[in-house]
């Protein structure tokens, strides 16, 4: 599914808008064929993983996130949530914060929280503590994958075995040649960087992927759906998260979403 947005700034002016034919999100399947929510929804409640690729800044993508899993919660009841926007080492601080063993203020010092997390995840995760579902803090710590850009994945070796307890286990299975790596290093604010850490750059991208995929599989429930909530980049294409996934765990039903903004929805590219 793609689901193509408008830059609307918040979800009180598409209401106000909706009877002037002035629609905040349009959703297309993967034939660029236009769908209805209704028909997202259906072929979701099929699957064991759903990647639901955003655009961090945009609020119709988080609106768009809650509303799907408050509608998939109504139908599958068991389900989980995962975020690239919690990292694993706070997982801890997670649980701790869904059992009520800390308020927010607590989790805000202890662990370490995207600046949006109160306007744009916070939701999701109080959704989960009042329904009293599990929460995966899938992503390696962000320091990991900084040593990775710096010197390649050998960087990794020298971690305590704690630390490693916090990433994919290596060594880290990586496709130099998938076009969403290949890109990267193509981009035009990489050109000036040196070579080694332009190549590194993918594989920081990779450890990041690997380590959401193993901990998505890791912390799925038997018979349970996980959406999972990450940057679009990470899973377009089915390549990132995707191939990870099929890597460690071939036969999983994974739908993938990815968010675009365009001036007008009406018009698929």
């Amino acid at each position: 599914m793609r689901v193509f947005l408008t830059s609307i700034l918040v979800f009180a002016l598409f209401l106000q808008v909706q009877a002037q034919d002035k629609p905040a999100y349009r959703i297309y399947n993967h034939k660029g064929k236009h769908t209805k929510y209704r028909k997202l929804l259906r072929e979701a409640k099929k699957a064991d993983v759903i990647l639901f690729g955003e655009l961090h800044n945009n609020p119709i993508a988080h609106w768009l996130q809650f509303e799907l899993t408050q509608d998939l919660y109504k139908k599958r009841k068991k389900i989980q949530l995962g975020f690239e926007m919690l990292e694993r080492d706070n997982q801890k601080q997670v649980n701790a914060y869904l059992k009520g063993k800390i308020n927010q203020k607590a989790l805000d010092t202890l662990a370490r929280l995207w600046p949006n997390y109160p306007t744009d995840y916070k939701p999701l995760v109080d959704f989960a503590k009042k329904n009293h579902l599990d929460v995966c803090a899938c992503n390696i710590p962000r320091r990991f994958a900084g040593k990775v850009f710096r010197s390649g994945f050998t960087a990794l070796d020298s971690l305590s075995g704690k630390e490693k307890k916090w990433m994919a286990p290596l060594p880290i299975p990586y496709d130099a040649d998938l076009p969403g790596y290949v890109a990267m290093t193509q981009m035009e604010h990489t050109q000036g960087m040196p070579a080694e850490m332009r190549k590194n750059m993918p594989k920081a991208q990779a450890v990041k992927d690997a380590t959401m995929a193993h901990f998505i599989i890791q912390s799925r429930q038997r018979k349970h759906l996980m959406i999972h909530y990450n940057g679009s980049y990470h899973s377009n294409n089915y390549e990132g998260i995707v191939w990870y996934l099929k890597t460690y765990k071939p036969g999983l039903k994974i739908l993938t979403i990815t968010t675009e903004s365009v001036p007008d929805v009406k018009h698929f590219n």
